[in-house]
């Protein structure tokens, strides 16, 4: 054998291969959509969507509810704080309601719907007794708990009937009625115009818009069809312009919708146009934090039904669209709970839920915006008023137990393991390989029913 000069023999060198043509490259964008695509399909997006969602839009909330209400609460001679305070309160309170409803099986929520909906009935008709209910802005529909706290109890009533229509459409749909257009109706239609009625006796519009959003959204889900739904909305849609034409006051806010001056064709659109003035001097960045003018007496309701004007004023435009990309991207995911799921329960509550919640936030921001008629109807989870926070925040709680027990959601939480806490018996903990989201699809056991009451 031949050696070299240092008397090792020579080292071998291994023949090379043929030139193997590489792929053409991906473009940085394709590349960063098809990242973002593989992201945006794992199964725990919906989760995270949601409970990233309503928290950050809950603690933008409660800055502008701050921010917005320090002039108002120095006007009626309290501290600056005051609002904020019975805002941060309701906040815990609500936080506790949404890690109880995430927690809960889903039986135990259709459980619950009966006993909801018998208690915000019975509460909605206590508004109407003489020297218990109270009004608040010209509407009789609010009930004093002592001193400064209130309820609303026309707020859970949205919660009601998402919940007991959702396990009545459930249960018609295993018995397989809901073809039969009667047991599509009833008594979905006559227990919702009884939640409506109770509503309309104390002049809440608003609030009575939302529950038919819902009821809409229920029959679509429902598989209702197109002769029924339009008959249905023809109906709502002719009660809902006998009481906009015998109101002065709903017409005076329908003659607003885009007006540019606060006396429009003699009615009063004050509000609407101050609004439109916040949004309009905030810029791209707005003027600062805290820094508003028109929260100084000139915009009426700068922390409750206007609180998305101060945000524009404030914010600018960047705080307003981020707002909006919040809402959209919640409802983005209530949306992809109801449509992957095999349970008709949790795919009308959770569908019920998502109308809820986008119907309430287009009214409001459409209001301000002055494209819709101000309908009174606060900001979901973002304006102040505890009594619509609660029943939202329990709400988004059931979308978040519903986004955890999709299967494949179950079998990505399963296969976590803990940062802190207990080790593994034997000490060492096993190495983890690379996830793979399709094998845990595959794998995923069937979606189990959630059982009948």
């Amino acid at each position: 054998m031949p050696t070299s000069r240092t008397g090792r023999p020579p080292v071998q060198r291994a023949a090379r291969r043929p030139a193997v043509a590489r792929p053409l490259s991906e473009n940085p964008v394709q590349r960063l959509y098809t990242r973002a695509r593989k992201a945006w399909d794992r199964p725990l997006t919906a989760y995270y969507l949601i409970l990233g969602g309503s928290l950050l839009i809950t603690v933008l909330g409660l800055v502008m509810v701050y921010s917005a209400s320090q002039v108002t609460a120095l006007q009626m001679s309290l501290p600056g704080s005051f609002f904020f305070r019975k805002q941060f309160l309701a906040a815990v309170i609500g936080a506790a309601l949404l890690l109880i409803a995430s927690r809960m099986p889903v039986k135990l929520h259709r459980a619950l719907a009966y006993p909801i909906l018998a208690g915000a009935v019975f509460l909605m008709a206590l508004v109407q007794v003489p020297g218990i209910g109270m009004s608040v802005n010209g509407n009789q529909n609010w009930i004093s708990l002592g001193g400064s706290f209130q309820i609303q109890p026309s707020e859970f009533g949205k919660l009601a009937l998402v919940l007991w229509a959702s396990d009545l459409l459930a249960r018609k749909q295993d018995k397989k009625l809901l073809t039969q257009w009667k047991h599509m109706l009833v008594p979905l239609v006559p227990v919702t115009f009884l939640l409506l009625g109770l509503i309309m006796l104390g002049g809440d519009m608003g609030t009575a818009i939302i529950l038919t959003a819902i009821l809409f959204g229920l029959l679509w889900l429902a598989g209702a069809p197109t002769r029924l739904f339009v008959g249905v909305l023809s109906i709502a849609g002719l009660i809902g312009m006998i009481l906009i034409k015998t109101s002065p006051n709903r017409m005076a806010r329908l003659a607003c919708i885009g007006a540019t001056e606060p006396r429009s064709g003699g009615a009063d659109c004050w509000q609407a146009v101050h609004g439109i003035y916040a949004l309009a001097s905030g810029g791209i960045f707005g003027s600062g934090l805290g820094a508003s003018v028109e929260k100084w007496g000139q915009l009426p309701e700068a922390h409750t039904d206007f609180i998305f004007a101060v945000t524009g004023e404030e914010l600018g435009l960047a705080g307003t669209l981020s707002v909006l990309a919040l809402f959209a991207a919640l409802g983005y995911a209530g949306i992809r709970v109801a449509g992957r799921t095999e349970d008709p329960f949790v795919r009308y509550a959770a569908g019920g839920v998502t109308t809820w919640i986008t119907a309430q936030a287009v009214i409001n921001i459409g209001a301000v915006l002055g494209l819709l008629p101000i309908a009174g109807v606060p900001l979901p989870l973002f304006s102040y008023g505890g009594s619509a926070l609660l029943p939202t925040m329990f709400a988004i709680g059931l979308l978040i137990a519903f986004a955890r027990d999709d299967p494949a959601a179950r079998a990505a939480l399963s296969m976590r393991q803990p940062r802190f806490g207990r080790k593994r018996a034997g000490g060492a903990v096993p190495a983890r390989g690379p996830r793979r989201w399709n094998t845990m699809r595959r794998r995923a056991p069937s979606a189990r029913s959630s059982g009948e009451r």
